[in-house]
């Protein structure tokens, strides 16, 4: 059996061939962004987490490069919605979220990429779109939306119009 046939079951799925696919995706599932919504990436090490959140912010019309925020722990970047980008790598738990000031109402009022986002308690926001990352080649990913209720319906559907658009 495959990396791709052990992947968990998922919302929507699909397979990008490229860092570029990948960021083409996310620049379509930007389309749906909606004040307040949360994204969870979740993925090993080179993944691609980042390359996910840099099409993001080219689909919220940011125009600045988008890096993984490591040594930050959380950038914010005006576009057509605010963007806030974490990266929890180094974190050791949600309390330190906490304590830190990662998780606030501010970001109520653009959406949040959490990169490393399996390092939070999930129940913290339950409405949360997980996407998850799975290498299974050299440029080839699995990416996965999951979640439920009508932010991960919006989601699903532009992804799906992003599938329509490949094929």
């Amino acid at each position: 059996m495959s990396d791709e046939d052990r992947a968990p079951a998922a919302s929507w799925r699909g397979i990008s061939e490229s860092a570029e696919q990948t960021r083409e995706l996310a620049a379509a599932l930007a389309s749906a962004a909606r004040p307040g919504d949360r994204l969870a990436l979740v993925g090993p090490l080179g993944a691609g987490k980042t390359q996910f959140a840099k099409g993001f912010a080219t689909g919220l019309d940011i125009p600045e490069v988008v890096n993984s925020p490591s040594f930050t722990l959380m950038a914010e970047y005006d576009g057509r919605l605010r963007l806030f980008h974490q990266d929890l790598y180094r974190l050791r738990g949600t309390a330190e979220a906490l304590a830190g000031g990662l998780l606030d109402e501010r970001q109520d009022m653009g959406v949040t990429l959490s990169e490393w986002a399996d390092r939070l308690d999930g129940s913290l926001d339950p409405e949360r779109l997980t996407v998850a990352i799975h290498p299974v080649g050299d440029d080839r990913r699995v990416i996965e939306l999951r979640g439920s209720g009508e932010v991960a319906e919006r989601y699903r559907a532009a992804a799906r119009a992003w599938d329509g658009r490949r094929t």
